[in-house]
């Protein structure tokens, strides 16, 4: 058929790399070719005219009772067979190519019979459908809709500043240069189309032909791209064109190669090799190459060449140049490093690190010294390049975070918010997933400016950033999202979590785990009186040193060890000031006394430390600094497992019950603690009027401490909802699943998840409960390394596919307090002017150090960045 049918599908952008993917039925183009030289080698001879003839009268007479075939459609078919009648086909051409398949059959033997049977079934099935209007009847699909790959650019304003990351159009595609015409564009635009060359989709394209009674087809492939440089594709309307004659389209240009497109597959070598020799496509190539560059007189003027030469030199001094002061920039954002001193000048005895810096590779650098003696206008040290070279900086680490991101299958995010120096709300985002190498990674993205802290606010300002990261046809890779548990993150019904969930429906509510830890322990102080009153005292402690250099003297003087503060949100701390007292209770009590008796202190002091004194010897706080420092300790080491970046729910369900294992046999053994505790303390004198518990209410109150912990633990770090599919793995109950399957588990992570197949998913974990090998898995991160590194993911795909979901899912905003620390650093009390891109920058750098590492050619891509910012910037740009 010669007319082509549009199909208006929408047009997605397309990665020139990406292979092509064959459907049922079809035969590789090599196949085609050999079997069509099977065919061709029974006479050993190609076919003669007479009897193209006859299947050319067979086919009209097979038009003429074809009454289905629509009026259009029947017009075309017999402009076809006359045409066919007019002109004969050369038979010289036919029969090289006849022998040259013939000359490589000899090389090889026949077909295999799968071959054969596929090619006799494809033949079966096209021989029932209405095909047979013409001897090669053509039949092309357009692609499936394949996944827009988003490719960002920072946008920038009038200053140059990195603003969002921006889609690039699919400016170099067939439709598109026939929408918009390549004349009428601007010279940025014809520019950009050069650049980007011949768009490369794949084009499936299968051309059924017939010979001596048999029937093959034949398949585009995309060795023809590689083989034919000027050669480009239209998945919409399934035809091949030329990319230079589309784009300038010289008189007497072939209207084929730029009109319709071609489709016939068996004879395109013989009209590639006529087009090439054609004078139009010649002078097409021709005016392509020289677009955008000096005349061809011009570059062959002796002149023109050498300024050109010596402009090429300079942008390398240049480069050189800049990629150093890069170094510098790097240096200074990796340590948290302030870059600007108080006086840069010349003459100034503080210019700060980064000149400081500048000038010592100046030291080492005969380039770098002859540059920043000889130059007026670009010297790289000045702030406003500072800020620009930050800012290419922080696009190029931006654009490799998207990039991953958009090559894992499954991502979540992290969110939190903090005041900084400046007063200034700050919204941290964190993304993490699992990356090509299977390592999870949690990249800090942006510290977002909000007026206020409400969720209309933090939920907008969230989704504006997913939108740029994830395009609409990967929203459902949002998997996770985790906050701590203020009703503004959490709310069920006007909460972020609820905001983004309306968005992104896969992306299911986390509420921080180590969060949770610390309300567990807060429920204790607050429940119980006895118990916040010792914390109280406690806290006095580091409180009564902190305030007197002379005091802290005594204390390295006795003692020799500093009592760590207790915080009120991180219970480690309150950890840490435990295990001080208890461990150097008789060393303070001495100090205490020293202090108390010296006659070295005022009166205040000593009424204070007499008061530790009693504190120190009464029998209530000693016994709840005994249990304390039996129950603090695992408190500790849960607080550290939860700060990991590897943890996964398995994991930390797993340390949860290992944790309230310990305070339940903590609670097990407190009669025995309090008769231990009883028996040391010594008998209080009848004269003294102190009220104390007795052994009984000491051990009641114990009781209740570690009952409350245990009833806040399994009802906060029990798994509800989407964790429950973490259930599935815990190795330690793979021997009960065994000989009971987990239907409700099972289930229930399929509601959460419906990307996953069922039938499969419990096939493999099936598989996995009867083999003992894998009861030994004591995390998911464990058993997906162990699933990749045996090449077993094709064999467990499901399996697979929830270990990265469970892997992905964060269980902590750990990384965001982290992110958090690093912001108090970068900006202090005497940098809290620093803008907010500088901010992220700097930032971007001190905590993805790694990656700015890892990033291939990373000072390469930041120069190619800056050169493209301002026009005095034409130096670090090279001609041609």
């Amino acid at each position: 058929m010669s007319s082509v049918q549009d199909p208006q599908i929408t047009q997605h952008t397309m990665d020139f790399q990406q292979k092509y993917v064959s459907t049922e039925g079809e035969v590789l183009a090599e196949q085609e070719l050999s079997n069509q030289g099977r065919i061709f080698s029974l006479d050993e001879e190609g076919p003669n005219i007479q009897q193209i003839k006859e299947e050319q009268e067979d086919l009209c007479s097979t038009l003429k009772q074809t009454d289905s075939v629509p009026l259009q459609i029947k017009e075309e078919q017999k402009e076809l067979c006359s045409i066919m009648d007019q002109e004969e086909p050369d038979p010289q051409p036919i029969k090289e190519e006849q022998e040259d398949l013939c000359s490589s059959m000899d090389q090889e033997d026949r077909d295999p019979p799968h071959i054969k049977e596929e090619q006799e079934e494809c033949c079966n099935s096209q021989e029932e459908q209405h095909v047979g209007l013409k001897l090669q009847t053509v039949i092309f699909k357009v692609t499936p809709t394949y996944e827009e790959v988003d490719h960002s650019e920072p946008e920038s304003n009038g200053n140059g500043r990195c603003l969002i990351l921006e889609k690039i159009e699919r400016e170099n595609s067939v439709k598109s240069l026939k929408t918009t015409p390549f004349e009428r564009r601007t010279l940025q635009e014809k520019l950009r189309v050069k650049e980007l060359g011949p768009d490369r989709p794949d084009v499936l394209i299968r051309q059924q032909s017939k010979d001596r009674g048999r029937r093959y087809t034949r398949s585009f492939s995309r060795a023809w791209y590689e083989k034919t440089s000027w050669l480009t594709g239209c998945s919409e309307a399934g035809a091949l064109f030329c990319f230079p004659c589309l784009l300038f389209q010289t008189k007497g240009t072939d209207q084929a190669w730029i009109q319709t497109g071609m489709v016939d597959l068996k004879h395109l070598s013989e009209k590639v090799r006529r087009h090439e020799q054609a004078r139009s496509h010649m002078e097409n190539a021709m005016r392509l190459g020289m677009f955008g560059r000096a005349n061809i007189a011009a570059q062959l003027d002796d002149g023109y060449r050498i300024g050109i030469r010596k402009h090429n030199e300079e942008v390398d001094k240049n480069r050189h140049v800049l990629s150093k002061i890069i170094d510098c920039i790097k240096f200074c954002g990796a340590f948290e490093l302030a870059l600007r001193g108080h006086d840069e000048s010349e003459s100034s005895e503080n210019p700060g690190v980064f000149r400081g810096l500048v000038d010592f590779v100046a030291s080492l650098d005969a380039a770098v010294h002859e540059h920043l003696q000889t130059a007026t206008v670009f010297k790289g040290t000045s702030k406003t390049v500072q800020n620009e070279l930050l800012d290419c900086m922080l696009a190029v680490l931006r654009e490799s975070i998207i990039e991953e991101v958009q090559c894992a299958d499954f991502i979540s995010i992290q969110a939190d918010e903090t005041m900084d120096i400046s007063t200034q709300c700050q919204l941290v985002l964190v993304i993490r997933y699992i990356d090509k190498m299977n390592e999870v990674q949690e990249r800090f993205f942006e510290f977002i400016p909000l007026q206020s802290a409400t969720a209309e606010s933090i939920a907008t300002a969230l989704l504006e950033r997913l939108s740029l990261i994830l395009p609409d046809d990967q929203k459902s890779k949002l998997i996770s999202q985790a906050y701590d548990g203020a009703s503004v993150m959490r709310g069920a019904t006007g909460g972020v979590q609820k905001k983004v969930s309306d968005v992104y429906a896969n992306a299911h509510y986390v509420h921080c785990y180590a969060h949770q830890l610390n309300i567990i322990m807060q429920q204790v102080t607050s429940r119980i009186p006895k118990v916040g009153q010792f914390f109280s005292d406690l806290a006095g402690f580091s409180g009564f040193f902190s305030r007197s250099p002379k005091r802290t003297s005594v204390l390295d003087r006795v003692v020799a060890h500093r009592i760590p503060r207790a915080g009120t949100v991180r219970w480690n701390f309150h950890s840490r000031a435990v295990n001080t007292v208890f461990e150097h209770k008789d060393d303070l009590l001495q100090c205490f006394e020293t202090i108390r008796d010296s006659g070295d202190f005022d009166p205040t002091t000593v009424r204070e430390a007499g008061g530790f004194v009693r504190l120190l010897e009464d029998a209530t706080f000693c016994f709840f600094l005994e249990l304390f420092h039996r129950i603090m300790p695992h408190v500790d080491m849960l607080y550290s497992q939860l700060q990991k970046r590897s943890i996964d729910s398995v994991f930390v369900h797993r340390v949860m019950q290992h944790f309230t294992d310990n305070v339940q046999m903590i609670r097990d053994s407190l009669p025995t603690v309090s008769e231990e505790h009883h028996s040391c303390v010594p008998q209080q004198p009848l004269a003294k009027k102190r009220r104390t518990l007795g052994p009984d209410e000491l051990q009641r109150i114990a009781t209740e401490v570690c009952d409350t912990i245990l009833g806040h633990a399994k009802e906060r770090f029990a798994f509800t909802k989407h964790l429950i599919s973490a259930t599935l793995l815990q190795g330690d109950r793979f021997q009960e699943y065994n000989g009971q399957f987990p239907e409700a588990a099972l289930n229930t992570t399929m509601e959460a998840y419906p990307m996953l197949n069922k039938c499969k998913l419990k096939t493999e974990l099936s598989l996995i409960f009867s083999s003992t090998q894998f009861r030994s898995c004591n995390g998911a991160v464990a058993l997906y390394q162990l699933f990749m590194s045996n090449n077993l993911q094709d064999t467990f795909s499901e399996t697979v596919s929830l270990l990265k979901i469970l892997i992905t899912t964060p269980m902590t905003t750990a990384e965001s307090e982290r992110c958090f620390s690093t912001l108090k650093r970068i900006k202090t009390f005497l940098r809290n002017t620093m803008s907010q891109d500088r901010l992220n920058a700097l930032a971007m750098l001190s905590m993805e150090k790694k990656l700015v590492r890892e990033t291939p050619d990373f000072n390469h891509r930041v120069i190619e960045k800056c050169s493209c910012l301002k026009d005095r910037r034409a130096k670090l740009a090279y001609k041609k």
